[in-house]
């Protein structure tokens, strides 16, 4: 299965070196410098797995956009990148729903290894889910005692 990843950066360069390396290893790859494309990706793709979410950006930060993410799409999982180390940002995304928050430089093995990680959380929720809609009896199968 492809894992479809969405990567959150202002700084071009590094959202673009990164994609290639991850398109490399067989990831889908969407790209996007701000918060506001990154919820038109999200909108515009809906079978993005992950979001790798850079946690300062100008405008829209990464904090805030998380909140977004998981109230119009929960079942995506968002790993925070942060080039600062900001105890405050790593508790608060983690309260927001983060998967997960790393330090950059990101060694990408470990990267790799958080987004499989994360879309195993995902597709195990997604399972969960698709187990008690078949489970729960429709108003059809309840019978007048």
């Amino acid at each position: 299965m492809t894992i479809k990843v969405l990567l959150v950066d202002d700084e071009t360069s590094f959202v673009e070196a990164l994609g290639r390396r991850l398109t490399l290893r067989q990831f889908v790859v969407h790209q996007a410098n701000d918060a506001e494309t990154a919820m038109t990706r999200l909108a515009d793709n809906p079978n993005i797995d992950v979001v790798v979410l850079d946690v300062k950006m100008p405008g829209t930060d990464g904090l805030t956009a998380i909140k977004d993410i998981k109230r119009k799409h929960p079942m995506v999982e968002v790993i925070l990148l942060s080039g600062h180390a900001n105890l405050e940002a790593s508790v608060g995304g983690m309260a927001l729903g983060a998967f997960d928050y790393l330090l950059k430089p990101v060694r990408l093995d470990e990267l790799v290894y958080k987004i499989e990680d994360a879309h195993r959380r995902k597709s195990l929720q997604e399972e969960k889910i698709r187990t008690l809609r078949g489970s729960t009896p429709s108003a059809s199968d309840e019978r007048p005692e």
